[in-house]
């Protein structure tokens, strides 16, 4: 069943993030995720308005989501946000 990493990221250095996101492509790339959303305009339907940036991953299994959130190339990435962004990135199994 397919799964769908969900990020809600905070961005406080964008130069710096534009490494992150290089490696990060590259990562979900390689564990056969793909991007449904990138960070583009959007609404806050209900409740308190949406700032953060928000990035949908799609990934053919929960396991491959776990695959890619621990893998050394993920991680290498996840150092390049370190002083970026921060963010909260929950993954959810789907349809």
């Amino acid at each position: 069943m397919a799964a769908y990493l969900i990020a809600r990221v905070h961005v406080t250095n964008p130069e710096a993030y534009e490494g992150y996101k290089k490696l990060a492509a590259e990562a979900i790339a390689k564990y056969d995720g793909r991007y449904l959303a990138r960070g583009g305009p959007m609404v806050t339907l209900e409740g308190d308005e949406e700032t953060a940036r928000v990035v949908i991953v799609a990934f053919p299994t929960l396991e491959q989501a776990q695959k890619f959130y621990d893998s050394p190339e993920y991680q290498r990435a996840k150092a390049a946000r370190e002083g970026a962004a921060t963010g909260h990135f929950v993954v959810v199994e789907g349809a």
